[in-house]
């Protein structure tokens, strides 16, 4: 009876949002789903280099699966707030799971070719165009903007989690079976969120109809909104530099194991583990404070971190050094997007938030397009230590100079947060 009274003191204290039965059903079906989606990252990244041989060709393919998402995130905005969320998410997810069946038939029956992969990439990234806000914006919804920072760091926990168990369970797969393998246990996985969406009830957000605001003038309103707010600008902006330069792992990662460390599909995997226990740790610390609201100084902190370690791990030549960096790395990168997320969540208004987050999905994930170029072109170059360096240094120079920009606000900021707290 203790031991049953003190688990649910810990479960109420730390992970509050699984209280709710909804985000019950979206955080078990995630937990399954996630796993799937890790296998296919990496065994595309190994497909697709084994293929071509060329950093930069792979730079190209995680250019194309995030392209759609730069140049339509901001459309998505609109759409989401306009219909049912859980209806959206049933689609996109429905979409996800028939293109990892594809990808898995292509590569079965040796009919796979780069340009084929190219095709999925684009799909799956537009399918991820209006998935991604509408997770998001889905989440305020089924706990509430008390819980909302809990269920973030939960989701983010989810996600590490996957990125441990599933770039291990892929590098067996594919050393065993090859990398179909990998696609097909993908697609099954789907089936586990989409059992869950079916059993969501939740009193959706939509937002009324306008006859006068047409599209552009509601992304433009949109954009103005966060321009206007100092905490919601800087925030942006340092989500900007972090997803165009700080989350190119699925590029470099590889090709460091390979020209570098001179090493196979299990030291891939290990060192995408490595990059996920870190993760998952920042997420349960995340979780472990989730009762405190996001902090601006916890994001610019986070992001110096992150820039440091990015350079300390091109300078590595060790597997063990570099497990050690990426999981540093991984710790940080996670509580920056986490304590980010929340941040634009709770701080833009209902009428604005489903646009605010299309700009962070635009920001975070849109980005990736130039930053997978730009990695894969210095990998090519220079190397994937080069590529580290390089990816590092740059980052720090342009956070240090945003922080800089909005030093006076940030100061404000940090006087009314403690404030707050006493």
């Amino acid at each position: 009876m203790n031991m049953k009274l003190a688990g649910s003191l810990f479960l109420d204290r730390h992970f509050h949002a699984l209280t709710h039965r909804n985000y019950r059903y979206l955080w078990l079906g995630q937990c399954v789903s996630l796993i799937g989606t890790w296998m296919q990252n990496i065994g595309q990244s190994w497909l697709v280099l084994t293929i071509t041989g060329s950093p930069l060709k792979l730079g190209i393919v995680a250019a194309c699966q995030f392209l759609p998402i730069l140049l339509f995130s901001l459309f998505a905005g609109i759409i989401v707030d306009k219909f049912p969320k859980k209806n959206i998410l049933l689609v996109t997810q429905t979409v996800a799971m028939i293109l990892a069946f594809t990808l898995a038939i292509l590569v079965l029956t040796d009919t796979v070719k780069y340009s084929y992969i190219i095709v999925l990439a684009l799909l799956l990234g537009l399918n991820n165009t209006l998935d991604m806000p509408t997770r998001q914006a889905f989440n305020i919804e089924i706990v509430g903007k008390e819980d909302l920072m809990n269920a973030i760091a939960l989701n983010s926990t989810t996600f590490n989690m996957a990125r441990i168990v599933g770039p291990s369970i892929g590098a067996v797969m594919m050393a065993w079976l090859g990398a179909g393998w990998c696609f097909l246990l993908n697609g099954v996985s789907f089936l586990a969120v989409l059992y869950g969406l079916f059993h969501i009830q939740a009193a959706t957000y939509v937002r009324k109809k306008t006859s006068r605001d047409g599209m552009m003038k509601e992304i433009k309103d949109g954009i103005v909104y966060i321009v206007r707010d100092p905490l919601l600008a800087q925030t942006v902006l340092l989500v900007t530099v972090i997803g165009t330069l700080a989350f190119n792992f699925n590029i470099l990662i590889p090709v460091f194991t390979k020209s570098v460390l001179n090493m196979g599909e299990t030291t891939y995997g290990t060192l995408m583990s490595c990059l996920g226990i870190g993760s998952f740790v920042g997420a349960l610390t995340m979780s472990f404070r989730s009762k405190q609201r996001p902090r601006l100084k916890l994001s610019i902190i986070a992001s110096i971190v992150v820039a440091v370690c990015l350079v300390l791990n091109g300078l590595s030549t060790s597997v063990w050094v570099c497990g050690g960096l990426l999981a540093l790395t991984g710790f940080f990168n996670i509580m920056f997007a986490t304590n980010s997320n929340s941040s634009l969540q709770m701080n833009a208004k209902e009428e604005y938030r489903a646009r605010v987050m299309s700009v962070y999905s635009l920001v975070f994930a849109g980005s990736t397009p130039i930053g997978s170029l730009f990695a894969g072109y210095i990998a090519d170059r220079y190397g994937a230590n080069g590529a580290f360096v390089c990816c590092g240094v740059l980052t720090g120079i342009l956070c240090l100079i945003i922080i800089w920009k909005y030093r006076k606000s940030t100061e404000k900021k940090s006087l009314e947060e403690i404030g707050t707290a006493s």
